[in-house]
C-alpha cells in the first residue's frame, strides 16, 4: 500500500490506483520545502497548482498559505432533513429555481453574528455555492455495513440527507493573494508577524466557509419544503495547529479531510455513492486525514474535450443511478461529469486496506444543484 518508501513521504494507493506521475512529483517537491516534517499522499492525489490535491503536510517552523490555495476553509458538511425518501419528487424538485448563485435575501451580518463569525467585505456570496466541483446534493441512505455506527450519527434509513460542497469563496482568494503580495510563495516563518496575520485571517475564513456551507444547506432544504439539522462539517483547506510532546508542528491539508474527530464522508460523483466512513488508528501513519473525494482523473479543459465526444448533455443532466444534475453552464457540466473522476470504489477500497478507515454506510445521490443559468 505504501508505494514511496522515504521516511518522511508515503502515499497511500495501491498499484491499481490511478496517480499521475506528476503528482507524486508535486508530493516529493513539496516534501523537500524548508521545515517540512512529512508528506502523505492519499488515493485521490492530482496534480494541483504547484503542489498536489490529495494530500497533507506537516511542517516545523514555517508555514506554506500556498498549499493551501485560495480557497481556504473549503470543505464539505451533512445536514440531515425531515424529508423522506419514499416520499420523494424528484421531477418537482428538479423544476424549482432554488437560486444558490444568487445572494441571500435575509440578513447576512446577523446570521454570521449569530455564528460569531466576523463580517468581511464579501458578505453578499454568503450562502452561494460557487463554481468548479462545489454543489448541493440530496442524498438517501443506499446501504449501511455498520449499524451501530450509522446508530450514533442520529441518521434514519429513509431520512434524506444534504451533502453541502463549498468553501470561502472571494475571501479565501483575497487572502492568499494579499499574502503572496507581500510576502512571496516561500512560505512564511512561524511567530513572524506575516504569518501570524495569515493565520488569523486564515482562520477567520475557516470559520467564514463552515457558515457558508450552513446557509447553503438551510436555502436548499427550504427550497424543497423541509429543515435541515446539522450533523459534521469537515474542512480540506486549512492550515491546523499541532502542539505535540513539548513542539509545535503545523498541518497543512490540501484536499484531505480531517479524519481525528469522528465519521466522515467521502463523496464520489454525480453518478456514483458516497462514503460515511469511520476512521481507524491513531492516525499519525495518514497525519489524521483521509481523502476528501473520488479526485480528478483529468485536468477541466482535457475533461471538456473527451466528455463531448462520450456524451450527450441529456446523458450527463440524469445517472445511471437515477440522479438528477442542476447544471446550466454547459462547460461545468462537462467538467464535472462523472468520468472525469477516478474511481470512488478504488479510492475508499484503498483507505480500508491500509487499515486507515472502514464504511459504515453509502449514500445515493438524488438530486445535485450546482447552478441555473445567471438570470432570474
Amino acid at each position: 500500500m505504501n508505494t514511496i518508501t522515504e521516511t518522511n513521504v508515503r502515499l497511500f494507493a495501491s498499484a491499481k490506483s490511478w496517480i499521475e506521475g506528476e503528482a507524486v512529483r508535486q508530493l516529493y517537491a513539496t516534501a523537500q520545502l524548508d521545515g517540512m516534517r512529512r508528506a502523505v499522499g492519499l488515493p485521490d492525489l492530482h496534480p494541483g497548482k504547484g503542489a498536489p490535491v490529495g494530500a497533507a503536510f506537516l511542517s516545523e517552523g514555517r508555514i506554506y498559505p500556498y498549499l493551501i490555495g485560495s480557497d481556504i476553509g473549503c470543505g464539505m458538511g451533512l445536514w440531515k432533513t425531515n424529508l423522506l425518501r419514499r416520499k420523494a419528487k424528484l421531477d418537482r424538485w428538479t423544476s424549482l429555481r432554488f437560486d444558490l448563485e444568487h445572494p441571500w435575501e435575509g440578513n447576512v451580518r446577523e446570521y454570521l453574528a449569530a455564528a460569531s463569525v466576523d463580517s468581511t467585505a464579501f458578505d453578499a456570496a454568503l450562502g452561494t455555492i460557487g463554481g468548479g466541483n462545489h454543489f448541493a446534493e440530496l442524498q438517501a441512505v443506499e446501504e449501511i455495513f455498520d449499524a451501530k455506527g450509522f446508530k450514533q450519527l442520529g441518521l434514519g434509513k429513509d431520512q434524506l440527507v444534504v451533502l453541502v460542497h463549498s468553501g470561502s469563496r472571494g475571501l479565501g482568494d483575497a487572502i492568499l493573494r494579499e499574502h503572496v503580495d507581500g510576502h512571496h510563495a516561500a512560505g512564511a516563518e512561524t511567530g513572524t508577524a506575516a504569518a501570524d496575520e495569515y493565520l488569523r485571517r486564515h482562520d477567520s475564513a475557516v470559520r467564514w466557509a463552515a457558515t457558508n456551507r450552513a446557509l447553503i444547506a438551510e436555502r436548499f432544504v427550504s427550497a424543497l419544503g423541509g429543515a435541515a439539522e446539522p450533523v459534521w462539517d469537515g474542512c480540506h483547506n486549512a492550515i491546523t495547529r499541532l502542539d505535540n510532546a513539548g513542539e509545535t508542528l503545523w498541518l497543512h491539508r490540501k484536499g484531505a479531510v480531517p479524519a481525528n474527530a469522528g465519521p466522515v464522508i467521502i463523496p464520489g460523483t454525480r453518478g456514483t455513492l458516497s462514503y460515511l466512513v469511520s476512521p481507524l488508528g491513531d492516525g499519525h501513519a495518514n497525519l489524521w486525514s483521509l481523502a476528501h473525494g473520488a479526485g480528478r482523473k483529468w485536468a477541466r479543459t482535457a475533461s471538456r474535450a473527451r466528455m463531448r465526444e462520450r456524451y450527450q448533455l441529456s446523458e450527463l443532466v440524469q445517472t445511471p443511478l437515477g440522479g438528477r444534475v442542476i447544471c446550466e453552464e454547459r462547460d461545468l457540466l462537462y467538467e464535472e461529469a462523472p468520468a472525469a473522476y477516478k474511481n470512488i470504489e478504488a479510492v475508499i477500497q484503498d483507505l480500508v486496506a491500509a487499515g486507515i478507515a472502514s464504511v459504515i454506510a453509502t449514500l445515493r445521490p438524488l438530486l445535485t444543484y450546482k447552478t441555473r443559468a445567471t438570470r432570474r
